[in-house]
């Protein structure tokens, strides 16, 4: 065979790759900054595509693949990267999508977000904080940047984590730090969540707020006393609040409404975005932090309205995508292209941008200089 492992994963690290995906009939292939490149060489065969996954999976996990069809498990490449790994059969053949996790944590600055708001959040005595996006939006980097802060700086606090699998590892600091894995520690999110309130915890991160047992679970979490995190794969705050109400039983969704009026901190959106000013991709966010007038939304079933009150509430440290989406394409960070594609307003986000040509323009006329943002 023409490929190892261990090479493939140098060049993931040193490309500063995303992903390694490992099929029959095609190199490998590795995602940079977004984009699929085939690794040069020959096609794989079913058994080098075998005998890669074999090199970094278990005996457990062969065996878990043959009789489920699928297993998910995360390790460490040296000292250089940990991997969460996803190993399945297809057309009767071994892959694998190996995603990179890197071994250094990010600031909240180099994410960008914006650092009082979350310092803000991250002293929270209680509530739910979640943080949402699409498959790849980053927000497992984010709630670990933030676990990280809490942390490094609170001495208060026990940290469990309930991960499938784990991807980054935090050593204890000021805090304690419990990580629970499921599958190897704990068999679901939803029971590690009702053990986890035994076990003196502060704040509580849950990986994945998948199914009606676990979502229920964090909110009692929330109200008891605890700072509770977790992920939803949605975009926008009102859209993260229907999912939430609309897991529950029709004859519960006012009740949960209530519930999640009082427990609700914050909803975090993200998207990563290509950048057009240079190689990689840009974090963009929609940051709702829950006002009174908020709550007031959530419990009687309005939240086609929040996307006003987070417009007007920058006060509160509220920003919308939108705002974001324009700011990075004034600066020429991101292109027109992604402006319009990403926006949660479509039809007003238009006319921000004519607004912007016609101001451009002016200038221009009046011999001032403009900046010149990518119009792809």
């Amino acid at each position: 065979m023409s490929y190892s492992m261990s090479d493939l994963l140098e060049l993931v690290v040193s490309e500063n790759a995303s992903d390694l995906h490992i099929r029959v009939n095609v190199p490998p292939v590795i995602r940079v900054h977004g984009i699929l490149h085939r690794v040069e060489g020959p096609p794989l065969k079913p058994e080098d595509a075998e005998e890669l996954m074999r090199s970094v999976t278990s005996d457990d996990h062969v065996q878990a693949v043959r009789e489920k069809g699928t297993s998910d498990f995360g390790f460490a490449f040296g000292d250089k990267a940990r991997f969460r790994v996803s190993v399945f059969k297809e057309r009767g053949n071994f892959a694998m999508v190996l995603r990179q996790i890197p071994n250094t944590l990010l600031t909240i600055d180099q994410i960008g977000l914006p650092r009082d708001t979350v310092m803000t959040l991250l002293y929270k005595p209680r509530g739910l904080i979640l943080v949402t996006g699409p498959t790849g939006s980053g927000k497992t980097t984010t709630l670990a940047s933030m676990i990280n802060i809490i942390n490094e700086e609170r001495d208060d606090a026990h940290i469990i984590t309930i991960e499938d699998p784990i991807e980054y590892y935090h050593t204890h600091k000021r805090a304690i730090v419990t990580q629970r894995e499921i599958n190897v520690d704990v068999p679901t999110f939803a029971e590690a969540l009702r053990r986890a309130l035994r076990q003196d915890p502060d704040v509580v991160l849950v990986g994945e707020l998948r199914d009606l047992e676990t979502i229920d679970a964090a909110m009692t979490a929330a109200e008891t006393g605890h700072l509770v995190f977790g992920t939803l794969h949605t975009t926008g705050a009102a859209k993260t609040i229907d999912r939430v109400v609309n897991a529950f039983p029709i004859n519960q969704q006012e009740q949960i409404r209530i519930q999640l009026s009082t427990v609700l901190q914050a909803v975090i959106s993200q998207l990563l975005i290509p950048r057009c000013d240079k190689p990689g991709r840009i974090a963009v966010f929609e940051i709702m932090i829950n006002t009174p007038s908020i709550a007031a939304l959530i419990r009687d079933n309005k939240t086609f309205r929040i996307g006003s009150d987070i417009q007007t509430g920058a006060k509160y440290g509220m920003v919308t995508l939108d705002s974001v989406l324009m700011e990075k394409y004034t600066a020429g960070m991101i292109s027109r292209e992604e402006v319009i594609n990403k926006s949660q307003d479509p039809t007003t986000i238009l006319l921000k941008l004519q607004e912007y040509d016609m101001e451009q323009a002016a200038k221009s006329a009046r011999g001032e200089t403009v900046s010149s943002p990518v119009t792809k």
